[in-house]
């Protein structure tokens, strides 16, 4: 290191976030003025990266937990050389930007990670190394070591106070992952004061409890103790590690450093003025970046360059040494899949009788498995009651590390943030799996996988009161509508096993968000195959005509039902047929990929002027306004048959019954509706 270059480096990023931050005013600068020091050496010493090209696969990954310093991380990326104009740094904050309040990755080129509430970014970046580990065990051979690298992550006290970032490094203790390195800036502040108002634990010896390797750094300016410590992580290859650097929040700034106010909002111009002072820096102009420290920062974006030109020589070699291995890591990191997924998917034949989804859904992965490697993941302690377990692929443990089995424990938040994590690493459609009651406490990984535009799956199981005799603890009612809510997500509710299969070919051929499957623990009918040809295409776009009016009659109503309540429906429409009503029934199986077919689709599907009966096993709020409106002589077109409220411990039949959800109250519903039109 040069002292004076390394000075000049990191004051110039401390001053543009701090002037990033007073233009927009509106930011976090105290952040970025005491972590200055720690990033700019991990960027300088340690991180391999190209500007030119932000997805190298083999790249390092630089995961700001601490979101809401990103002011900083943009300053890096801006000097560093990737495409992030002064421009962008000028408009932080402001609509159309790509320097956001908090970093979004596929905005922003060289942000990993969509961070900002708090624990997440650290969880994704356990992903991160857990992906690195597994490709490299899949694809690297003697002499060919085309995946081998480190995963960094930027922590804040606040991110270790959040749960999911305890339920993952717990995970990752046990796990051994040796290159992942998590340095935390000891700040000792948060937005209400000092830390001690709620945070008074021993930090470092926790994660020692983990099974991290850990280190205190008593002074977080200290260049060449930082630079010490992260060598000293990088040659512990047996155990992630923890870094606990010691640094003083606004450092610089004369009245604020080490104060709240420092934390969340502007400097102010008079602070601005008297922190520049302090440091020796130029008052104006804003936004000064010396000519020296530019020259400097690019460097590191060369050196990066040249790295990635010779690992692509050494992925050559590769190539012409296996290529079928270089093959499949190509397919993998572009996010394809083999060739004829469609044809591996299992039929399911009427003969085999009823089965639960969930069932046909375990049937499906363990029939596809083998054809699509990428395919990883496990359940938060529930394999056995979710059929998610892959057989005969064995579990990633921290001495194996060729598994496709990822054991979660009892971490249903971590997990999804951990899922999120391998996709954003790339070469993997990783999936999480537990009951759908405790989609709750995933909901914000969730719903950063649908804002990033991550391909996750996640297999819910025990979807609706029909579980029976847990009880309504266990029985989830309005979790479908609520990740319905969630914009760009997918929830897939199929009606029986080979509309399980077709609803896996769309999670497996997703590209750019989150696909959730709702499953039955109860059995349900299979249909025929044979009498259903437009099931597959009709499950692709979310919903279609499962059984016509019959003998070809004008339908007097249309049912549309999900999941196991389709079997209600369909029951309705025979005894229906027997008086003479004649009735459509619709499988809806996704409200998400249904709202995005066209206009006349839908109106072929669900015609406008034809009375409705909706009917699903969950909350009813939502279908009035989904299938909309009137029908032209001002009758209500939509009759919701549902579950508002919660519901009860007892065998799930019993359950189902006492709540409306049979046959009969399907059919005293459209008659209902009928009768309220005549």
């Amino acid at each position: 290191m040069n002292p004076r270059i390394d000075d000049l480096a990191i004051d110039t990023l401390r001053f543009l976030a701090v002037d990033m931050v007073q233009r927009a005013n509106s930011g976090h600068p105290g952040m970025p003025m005491g972590a200055a020091p720690t990033a700019y050496t991990v960027w300088n010493r340690f991180l391999r990266f190209d500007p030119a090209d932000p997805a190298w696969p083999d790249r390092d990954q630089f995961v700001l937990s601490a979101g809401h310093g990103c002011a900083l991380l943009y300053a890096l990326l801006h000097l560093t050389g990737y495409d992030l104009p002064m421009e962008e740094l000028r408009a932080f904050r402001q609509w159309g930007s790509r320097t956001p309040g908090h970093p979004e990755a596929g905005l922003t080129p060289g942000v990993e990670a969509t961070t900002g509430p708090l624990g997440q970014g650290f969880a994704n970046a356990v992903g991160m190394a857990i992906a690195e580990a597994s490709l490299a065990d899949r694809f690297n051979r003697p002499g060919h070591a085309v995946v081998d690298h480190h995963t960094y992550v930027l922590c804040s006290d606040g991110d270790l106070m959040e749960g999911v970032a305890s339920e993952a490094a717990s995970l990752a203790g046990h796990l051994g992952l040796g290159k992942l390195i998590a340095v935390w800036d000891d700040n000792r502040i948060s937005i209400e004061g000092s830390t001690d108002l709620a945070f008074t634990e021993d930090t470092v010896a926790r994660f020692d409890a983990y099974g991290w390797h850990v280190q205190r750094i008593a002074d977080g300016t200290d260049h060449e103790a930082v630079a010490a410590a992260v060598e000293a992580a990088r040659a512990v290859t047996d155990r992630p590690s923890f870094i606990a650097v010691r640094t003083e929040i606004g450092h610089g700034s004369p009245n604020k450093a080490g104060t709240a106010s420092a934390h969340g909002e502007p400097l102010g111009e008079e602070e601005v003025r008297l922190a520049k002072e302090a440091l020796g820096w130029p008052l104006e102009p804003s936004f000064h970046v010396p000519a020296e420290a530019r020259d400097h920062f690019l460097t590191m974006g060369a050196r990066g360059a040249d790295l990635h030109a010779a690992w692509q020589e050494h992925f050559t070699a590769y190539r012409e040494a296996h290529p079928e291995l270089a093959e499949e890591f190509e397919r993998r990191m572009r996010g394809e899949r083999a060739d004829g997924l469609a044809g591996r998917l299992p039929v399911f034949s009427a003969e085999e009788g009823a089965m639960a989804t969930r069932e046909a859904s375990g049937k499906v992965m363990n029939a596809i498995a083998e054809h699509v490697p990428e395919l990883m993941g496990g359940s938060a302690d529930l394999a056995p009651s979710t059929k998610t377990l892959l057989e005969g692929f064995g579990d990633f443990t921290a001495t194996d590390r060729t598994g496709r089995n990822l054991r979660f424990g009892v971490r249903e938040h971590a997990m999804g943030a951990i899922v999120n994590g391998m996709a954003y690493h790339g070469g993997f459609v990783p999936y999480g799996s537990t009951f759908l009651i405790f989609s709750d406490y995933m909901r914000p990984p969730i719903r950063l996988a649908a804002l990033t535009g991550l391909h996750v799956v996640h297999v819910f199981t025990h979807d609706s009161v029909g579980l029976g005799e847990d009880g309504p603890t266990h029985q989830p009612v309005e979790h479908l509508l609520a990740l319905r809510a969630i914009p760009r997500a997918v929830l897939l509710r199929p009606a029986d096993p080979n509309e399980t299969a077709a609803a896996w070919h769309v999670a497996l051929t997703e590209r750019d968000r989150p696909v959730m499957l709702a499953l039955t623990r109860q059995k349900v009918p299979t249909l025929d195959p044979s009498a259903y040809p437009a099931l597959a295409e009709g499950v692709r776009r979310g919903g279609y005509v499962l059984a016509e009016a019959p003998d070809g009659a004008a339908p007097a109503a249309t049912i549309v039902a999900s999941g196991s309540e389709v079997h209600l429906a369909l029951e309705a429409r025979e005894t229906l047929a027997a008086e003479g009503v004649a009735v459509r029934v619709v499988s809806m199986v996704s409200q998400d990929l249904f709202g995005e077919q066209a206009e006349e689709y839908r109106r072929e599907v669900v015609p406008a002027d034809v009375p409705v009966v909706s009917v699903e096993a969950g909350v009813t709020l939502g279908w009035q306004a989904y299938l909309g409106g009137s029908t032209p002589d001002g009758a209500a077109a939509v009759t919701a048959l549902g579950i508002d409220r919660f519901g009860a411990s007892a065998p799930g039949g019993t359950v189902l019954a006492e709540l409306g959800m049979n046959a009969a109250a399907v059919t005293g519903a459209v008659r209902a509706v009928l009768e309220a039109r005549d």
